[in-house]
């Protein structure tokens, strides 16, 4: 039993060191940022100053979604191609 725990040990460790730098990567970073005003401008939707002109859903041509596969598809293939 002793040799299975002493195995996983530098992996807990390493799991354990990487998630502590993380917290405190993290932790930093909160603490020394700059606070910044937020612009009711910045929050708009729009930085230009435009208004949408029409609904963001609206529905794309079919051609959209045809030529996007025909990319995968060929993309796979190349690559299937080169080995």
């Amino acid at each position: 039993m002793q040799t299975y725990t002493a195995e996983y040990t530098n992996v807990i460790v390493f799991l354990c060191l990487g998630v502590a730098l993380g917290a405190i990567l993290m932790l930093l970073t909160f603490l020394f940022s700059q606070s910044r005003s937020l612009d009711s401008e910045k929050l708009s939707p729009y930085e230009c100053g435009f208004d949408p002109f029409d609904d963001c859903r609206a529905e794309f041509s079919v051609h959209f979604y045809l030529l996007g596969i025909m990319f995968i598809v060929f993309d796979l293939e190349v690559v299937l191609l080169l080995p």
